[in-house]
């Protein structure tokens, strides 16, 4: 459970990393000691508002929105011994994506393909692994922001409560920099500019997809071109101002330039002989403070090996980036 005051009403922000999130699984998250049982009572009582109104647990969060949280005591905690084991196989390919860790975080360099939170269609997730990275702490490692399954790259996770309330803040905010990399069809007429296109989701459960309106979320991303292969494909480092749902996937789509591998915002045209079926998006650099204060924390993630493959077929080299 999160650093609240046990017999205090509160209130927290919705921040950019959680747009689009569903209300259950924001607890999750951010208060996965909270039984489930727990907080439908709480919603269904208007012990736990959205903006001021009652909402249900599918509800889906935008940034910015205030979720008011009710006293929390002990008494509705349950034990993180509950949580199923990790098998000795899942355990030992986790631990071999650390790539930093200290007494207050932990990053992992994600694989395309993993989940990170579960659903009604996913069981196999990293929030369901978290403890094979407790190590010797006493605490489970918590979430402090996602990564879209099909997207590889650096995710944060927060080894103490007052870690992950402190990362939490951090994403909440602009203090967080955040560089992706991808690989796209064509070459975008202009080197480098801002992607600034309002979004909103469309279809349902499993056909979630957004696209431009002038009704929705406000969304930025700025690009700049790192390489090219002729005109046919270009490498990208795009800088997310903001965090909504398949934000680059879109942005890159409506500049005519779809990430290799997107189908769902590319169509066929996006895989390209010789390279893997897979979407070419990598969450390569994250800097924030730490949260145990001191220096800025910075953290880079290599590319896998398909994706290494891929920038060798096209004559790029990781290190220019």
């Amino acid at each position: 459970m999160s650093t609240l005051e046990q017999n205090a009403v509160r209130h927290m922000a919705v921040s950019k990393d959680d747009d689009d999130i569903r209300v259950d699984r924001w607890f999750k998250r951010h208060f996965p000691d909270v039984p489930y049982g727990q907080l439908a009572k709480w919603l269904r009582t208007g012990q736990v508002r959205v903006d001021g109104g009652r909402v249900k647990p599918s509800v889906r969060l935008s940034s910015g929105q205030e979720i008011r949280l009710p006293p929390m005591a002990p008494a509705t905690t349950k034990s993180e011994r509950t949580q199923p084991p990790v098998s000795t196989k899942d355990a030992a390919d986790l631990q071999s994506r650390v790539i930093f860790k200290d007494d207050h975080v932990i990053a992992i360099n994600k694989p395309a393909g993993l989940a990170v939170q579960g659903g009604s269609r996913t069981t196999h997730h990293v929030d369901g692994m978290l403890d094979a990275l407790r190590y010797d702490a006493d605490e489970r490692p918590r979430l402090v922001h996602r990564l879209d399954k099909d997207t590889s790259g650096v995710l944060l996770l927060a080894r103490t409560r007052q870690a992950a309330q402190t990362l939490s803040q951090s994403f909440q905010g602009r203090t967080v920099e955040k560089v992706y990399w991808a690989l796209v069809m064509g070459l975008p007429e202009i080197a480098s500019g801002t992607i600034d296109a309002p979004l909103a989701k469309r279809g349902g459960s499993g056909q979630e997809k957004v696209e431009e309106t002038d009704e929705g979320q406000s969304a930025e991303t700025d690009y700049r071109i790192v390489d090219h292969a002729a005109s046919r494909v270009a490498w990208l480092e795009l800088r997310p101002q903001t965090g909504r749902t398949h934000q680059l996937r879109a942005h890159c789509s409506l500049m005519g330039n779809p990430i290799l591998g997107d189908g769902k915002y590319g169509g066929r045209e996006s895989f390209f002989v010789g390279l893997p079926k897979r979407l070419h998006l990598h969450a390569h650099y994250l800097a924030l403070p730490h949260p145990a204060g001191g220096k800025r924390l910075q953290i880079a993630a290599p590319l896998d090996g398909e994706l290494r493959e891929s920038w060798k077929f096209l004559g790029f080299d990781p290190k220019d980036g």
